[in-house]
């Protein structure tokens, strides 16, 4: 963090601050922007296969991670499922209940009178 941007508790930003803060969120989209074209034209180009076959870049490198996954490298496994969708949920919920309400709910689940 850089304290020199800080500014003290109750500052009221001028048109100025926010012309600025527009004006550089405006730079950060064209460049992710820009990125984005980059990546999608380098992932759409051709390539030859171990066959001699003509592939995407994109084909390339699913095909390479699907191999490694296949060597047991967890972390490929876990880009392949995940990028297919089959990302598990990661939830965790955490909520203090009343110990009736556990005991009303345990009774009702086990047809305990």
């Amino acid at each position: 963090m850089n304290e020199q941007n800080l500014k003290p508790s109750g500052y009221k930003f001028t048109d100025e601050d926010r012309k600025k803060a527009k004006r550089a969120r405006q730079e950060n989209l064209l460049k992710k922007k820009a990125f984005s074209e980059i990546f999608d034209a380098l992932l759409g180009k051709t390539v030859k296969d171990k066959k001699g076959e003509e592939i995407t870049v994109a084909e390339a490198m699913a095909m390479k991670m699907v191999e490694k996954a296949m060597k047991g490298d967890t972390k490929a496994f876990e880009v392949v499922r995940d990028t297919n969708g089959q990302k598990p949920v990661d939830k965790v919920m955490i909520a203090e209940v009343d110990q009736n309400v556990i005991d009303e709910v345990e009774s009702a689940v086990l047809g305990d009178n």
